[in-house]
Formats: structure tokens, C-alpha cells, sequence
């Protein structure tokens, strides 16, 4: 497709401006709840472009607040400033320097992105009610969105519908996919702790084996998805670590077993922690060993308001043409904590394109060699404010 193709062409004039910005958050990545340089950024844009601005929300999260009119209507729109703890193998001029923490999964890109339509909402003022600016700290699984609730997100900066908007490796540059209902995974961690009786390697006898109580255990738990949800629904159970012991000739007193759970209902998510305590516990109990389960629900299924989605959907495609566009793109079992912000305001999440397999950007996300596309920046801004546009149209 035409490069410009969509695009609002004055935003499209920024591209080497907006480059720069997400260039250099790329370059200074900041872990979840520890955002102060990115927030400060963040805050001076949107000071300089005339948007209130609001700090302190979650810690670190900064929400900007455009309003024209007297119309009491309101739309939200969500970007994410947290990087990862992965130490970057890019060795392009603006890889992280910051050893140890990676912009891996386009953070840096979606901030960009808000801070250009943003701009181009607080110089033109098209559009007829509130617009909310949320840039949110902590997505990778530490809670940002909670926190930011907690703190009174939704009662200082009202919202009738919010949308939020990440890249996606594997999409073309100038595609978009969205979904109604259901979208992302709600996701799950867990530790299960074992205690045994230590004895001598020679003399197992003696002793109660953690050990063995952990390989009974984690062939059992694989029952759970298998056996107690419909084929026809979907939920991931995986074991993926267990510790114990530190010597050849001692059985360890203790054993631990760690993984993660997604599901795209809440039923699903507390059927398999009802069911994972229910086998720990008879497991344990069979050998003779103690146990604790320690199941954390991080995620919420990300749910999308139908008609939303599809309002989402028919501004992609206004932009970038139909063929462009997946309006039932496929379910995605990773997690996003965008949902707890769903849960509390109608709205939609949905995936801009960041290059497809073997392109620049078609690297998957959480991957040491992933950096987000500047080609999508540009586009992206105009997403956003066409949905600030035709939701608040002046005429409406």
C-alpha cells in the first residue's frame, strides 16, 4: 500500500520528530513503576502541546487532559511506558543503555504514538467534549492499570469509552486486527511449595521426598486442561520450573514447582486453580508431604466491547481500506493488564501492524532482538485521533 496512504498528512510531517522521541526511550528503558525519566518526558510534551497535566496516578503514570466545548462526553486512550529485564542484542545506534532492561515489546513505540495524536488534537481541536491521555506504568505483569484505578483513575478523568492499541509483530505495516468479545488471555502465576523430611541420599526410607511428590505432581497437573474444560475452550497450563535440592547424596527437605496459567474466561481461570489445589493437595497427601499453593491472577481476560470493536474496526478501514484490516483477528494467549481498565469502562483493544515475518519489525515481542517499527508511528497517532474524532464529532 502507499506509504501515506490513511495517514493525516500533517502528523505524517512528524515522522522524523516522533522517530526521535521513540528512539530515545528506546535507548533509556525504564522497568514498571520506575518510568520517572519517560514520565517527565511524557509530561513536557503534553505541557508543551497545552494539555493539562495530571501526575502521580499508579506512581509513575501521567495522564494529559484535552477538553473543547461544553459537552460532558469522553474518550480514553491508553499507551503503556514500561520495558522489560532483558538485556538487548540490537547494536543499532539507539539500543538500550541501560544493560539488563529492553524496550521488547514496543512500549516505547505506543507512548510515541499517543504523544503524536496528542499533539495534533490539542493543535486542532476538531472534536467536541474530553479527551484523556493515560500513559500507564507497570504492564508487564506488576499491576500499572490496578494501580492506576486504585489511585482513582476513572473518577478524576471520567470516560465513556477507552481504547488502547499495541503493535503486533507478524502484521504488515498499514494493517490493523481487532476482535469483539474476548480478545487476550487473562494470565495466571503460581508457586507450589513442598515440604518433605531430608534423609540420605543411600537411605531414601528415612525420609519423605520432595522430589518424587514433584514429578507425580507435575504429570498429574497436565490433567486439568485436558480433562476438566471443553475441547471446545481454550487454557494453557505450564510447568515451568522446579527446584530442589543442592547435593548428590542428599534428598532435599523441600521442592518448589512454578508456571503460568492463561485462559479467556474467568471460569476457565478458577476452575483450573480450584483443580491445580485439589491435585497438589491429594498429591502431597499421598506421599506423605506437605503442601502450599500460591496461585496469582495477574491478567484479566482483555474483553472488547462488541460495538466497539467494531467502531474500531470501521476507522481502520476508512484509513487503510477493508482489505486491510482483520475485524476477527485471531485469539492471542498472551496477556495484556489493559483489561482491568476494560472491566471498568466500555471500549476495545486492538493491533496496528509492525512488519511481517523476515520484514524490519517483524521480530516477536519479548525477544532480545525486537524493536518496535517507526514506520508505524505515524499511523498510529492518526488511528487515534480519528477515533477522538468520530466519537466526539462536532456535529454529532
Amino acid at each position: 500500500m502507499n506509504e501515506h496512504r490513511g495517514k493525516i498528512d500533517k502528523i505524517a510531517g512528524w515522522q522524523s520528530e516522533l522517530t526521535e522521541i521513540r528512539r530515545d526511550i528506546h535507548a533509556h528503558p525504564e522497568l514498571g513503576f520506575e518510568e520517572n525519566r519517560t514520565s517527565d518526558i511524557v509530561a513536557e510534551k503534553l505541557a508543551s502541546y497545552g494539555c493539562e497535566v495530571h501526575r502521580g496516578l499508579g506512581k509513575t503514570g501521567v495522564v494529559g487532559t484535552l477538553r473543547v466545548g461544553n459537552s460532558t462526553r469522553s474518550v480514553g486512550l491508553r499507551a503503556d511506558m514500561d520495558a522489560l529485564p532483558i538485556l538487548e542484542a540490537n547494536s543499532f545506534a539507539h539500543r538500550s543503555t541501560h544493560d539488563g532492561k529492553m524496550h521488547a515489546c514496543g512500549h516505547d513505540g505506543h507512548t510515541t504514538m499517543l504523544l503524536g495524536a496528542a499533539r495534533y488534537l490539542a493543535e486542532t481541536m476538531n472534536f467536541d467534549g474530553q479527551v484523556h491521555l493515560i500513559f500507564q506504568p507497570a504492564e508487564e505483569g506488576i499491576g500499572g492499570a490496578s494501580a492506576m484505578i486504585k489511585d482513582g483513575l476513572f473518577e478524576q478523568f471520567p470516560c465513556d469509552v477507552i481504547y488502547g492499541m499495541h503493535n503486533r509483530p507478524s502484521l504488515e505495516v498499514g494493517k490493523f486486527a481487532v476482535r469483539p468479545g474476548p480478545m487476550m488471555a487473562g494470565g495466571g502465576f503460581f508457586d507450589i511449595h513442598i515440604e518433605g523430611v531430608g534423609a540420605h541420599g543411600a537411605r531414601p526410607e528415612s525420609g519423605v521426598d520432595p522430589v518424587i511428590v514433584a514429578a507425580h505432581m507435575v504429570t498429574a497437573l497436565q490433567t486439568i486442561v485436558s480433562r476438566n474444560l471443553s475441547p471446545l475452550q481454550s487454557a494453557v497450563l505450564s510447568i515451568t520450573q522446579i527446584h530442589a535440592g543442592d547435593a548428590y547424596n542428599v534428598i532435599p527437605q523441600k521442592a518448589r514447582i512454578a508456571g503460568t496459567v492463561r485462559s479467556f474466561t474467568d471460569a476457565a481461570m478458577d476452575m483450573v486453580e480450584a483443580n491445580m489445589r485439589r491435585i497438589a493437595e491429594g498429591v502431597a497427601a499421598s506421599f506423605g508431604a506437605q503442601i502450599e499453593v500460591d496461585f496469582r491472577l495477574l491478567f484479566a481476560p482483555t474483553v472488547n466491547t462488541p460495538s466497539e470493536a467494531d467502531f474500531v474496526a470501521d476507522i481502520a478501514a476508512e484509513l487503510v481500506g477493508e482489505e486491510n484490516v482483520d475485524r476477527n483477528g485471531p485469539l492471542i494467549m498472551a496477556s495484556e493488564d489493559f483489561s482491568y481498565m476494560l472491566r471498568e469502562v466500555p471500549g476495545a483493544y486492538f493491533n496496528i501492524g509492525n512488519g511481517g515475518t523476515g520484514e524490519p519489525g517483524g521480530c516477536e515481542v519479548h525477544n532480545p532482538g525486537y524493536d518496535f517499527n517507526d514506520e508505524a508511528l505515524t499511523l498510529g497517532a492518526t488511528a487515534f485521533v480519528k477515533l477522538v474524532e468520530a466519537r466526539l464529532a462536532k456535529d454529532s
